[in-house]
């Protein structure tokens, strides 16, 4: 089983690529990884997977030598699916495999992360002999903007969360927390709202700041945390931010941390979570884990995250852009908060299963050649 990727820094492609190599070698499979390195790679060697380094992620004209890399590999190394999971290595992937012989070559399958712009480039992901879409909402967009698509090919399987490291009952440890304390004393007896993930206009930052600044407005104590790592050199982002922020009068009450490995601590003692992506987007990662944690999730009603609150937590639903009633919605939550006893969002163990059978029903499948 080879799984082909862009690198392994971190994200929602990454951590699902991870999650099912861990699995196929707990279940006692070989499990390849093709990517370029990246901060995860540490932890994918640690569960048993093999990697092989290649940038399939670089957009360019000479990423196209690679492609005799891969048939080589597709050739040689008793592989018997291909799993795509982004555009680019897709691409590399595909024109390595339709050139071997069809009676014998790996099966080849896609999984669609992101509502792609609709052009021959991003076709590509509808290419595989079965395609996985993390949401009811791509399934959607698939056949609305592909119709040459079969349905049948088309399986839905939601990105799931793991259980035992995002549960209610999880608590940081002692040190963590007098680390972290120390370094941001101002979080403390506070309300804190979280907005995590890679910092961007795209992701609501500039409107979270000022759903902030209606709530300080509102007399409501809260402090506004972003967490997550700004694109490189995006210097008119930053002074748009300093700008925002000081028109708005909240200096005292956003932190940025950039960066950091344990989101899932930093959402554990936050007291509620926020998805502002101005965007539909396919799927919310920090949604699910934040549920997980027991901590509520305000998310804009469109796309994966409406699909993932309307199905787990219908209270944290937001019409898009209203911030009015953003900033409502958080100030009920900070007079009542609501429970979260009953909220279970969608197991890691349900994606994991569904996704291998559908590696075996694909294995096992009559191959389609070409006459």
């Amino acid at each position: 089983m080879l799984q082909v990727l862009p690198a392994l820094e971190g994200g929602g492609v990454e951590r699902g690529a991870l999650d099912v190599a861990a699995e196929l070698v707990r279940r006692g499979q070989r499990s390849l990884v093709m990517s370029a390195r990246g901060r995860l790679l540490p932890e994918l060697i640690a569960s048993g997977s093999e990697h092989i380094s290649c940038p399939l992620g670089h957009k360019s004209p000479t990423s196209l030598r690679y492609v005799w890399q891969l048939r080589r590999l597709l050739a040689t190394a008793g592989i018997d699916i291909v799993h795509a999971r982004s555009r680019l290595p897709a691409w590399l992937a595909w024109l390595a495999w339709r050139s071997l012989d069809a009676s014998t070559r790996p099966r080849f399958m896609t999984t669609v992360h992101g509502l792609y712009s609709v052009n021959r480039y991003s076709a590509i992901m509808m290419q595989g002999e079965r395609v996985i879409a993390v949401s009811g909402v791509v399934r959607s967009y698939i056949l609305d903007n592909y119709p040459g698509v079969d349905a049948a090919r088309i399986h839905v399987i939601p990105r799931g969360v793991d259980t035992e490291r995002y549960s209610k009952t999880f608590v940081p440890r002692d040190a963590w927390l007098a680390d972290w304390y120390r370094r941001y004393p101002q979080l403390q007896d506070r309300f804190v709202i979280t907005l995590p993930g890679r910092v961007g206009a795209r992701k609501g930052v500039l409107e979270f700041i000022q759903v902030i600044a209606r709530l300080r407005q509102a007399g409501h104590d809260v402090h506004g945390l972003v967490v997550g790592e700004r694109a490189r050199h995006d210097n008119k982002l930053a002074r748009r931010m300093d700008a925002a922020i000081g028109e708005a009068g909240v200096a005292d009450a956003i932190t940025c941390t950039g960066f950091r490995e344990d989101v899932r601590e930093i959402m554990a003692v936050s007291d509620a979570v926020v998805s502002m992506s101005r965007k539909p987007e396919a799927y919310g990662r920090t949604v699910n884990e934040a549920l997980g944690l027991g901590i509520p999730v305000a998310g804009y009603d469109h796309g994966g995250v409406g699909e993932q609150l309307a199905a787990h937590f219908p209270a944290g639903r937001v019409p898009p852009d209203q911030l009015g009633v953003m900033a409502d919605r958080l100030a009920g939550w900070i007079e009542v908060p609501p429970s979260m006893d009953a909220v279970q969002p969608h197991p890691l163990d349900a994606m994991l299963e569904s996704t291998l059978q559908l590696y075996r029903e694909l294995a096992e499948s009559p191959r389609q050649i070409p006459v």
